[in-house]
């Protein structure tokens, strides 16, 4: 175990009808990240990147379908059976995933949520990539 992973906690997380289940380790107190591109804005996405590493689908690979658009790099997944994006691989951090805070159990209200100006993502887009490094404490 890494000193990063001491500051770290287990969450559990899906889709809405539970066919996508996955776990993802993440600080204790994260900050979300709430962005204005316009699928985030469209979905009311709130992100929490983390590296490759600290993510683990646990049920429903075959019932994810992807969607990828302009650059082709984000891969966005989307439970096939309800529609839930619960988690994909981002643009900022092809090494690293983000999941939605809101689609994880037990974090309701309790995290703090940062603004990310992804209208202006070529502007902005090298203030999220420390957010997939394995180091990151």
């Amino acid at each position: 175990m890494s000193a990063s992973d001491s500051h770290k906690k287990r969450f559990h997380g899906g889709c809405h009808c539970g066919a996508v289940r996955f776990e993802v380790k993440a600080p204790k107190d994260f900050s979300a990240v709430s962005c204005n591109c316009s699928i985030c804005a469209m979905t009311g996405y709130l992100h929490l990147i983390v590296p490759a590493s600290d993510f683990r689908l646990t049920k429903g690979d075959k019932q994810l379908i992807t969607y990828s658009f302009n650059t082709g790099v984000a891969k966005h997944h989307f439970c096939g059976v309800c529609g839930i994006k619960s988690f994909y691989v981002p643009r900022s951090n092809p090494d690293g995933f983000s999941v939605n805070v809101r689609c994880l159990e037990g974090v309701e209200g309790r995290h703090a949520v940062e603004s990310f100006d992804g209208q202006n993502w070529e502007a902005n887009a090298a203030s999220l990539k420390h957010l997939s490094d394995e180091d990151q404490g």
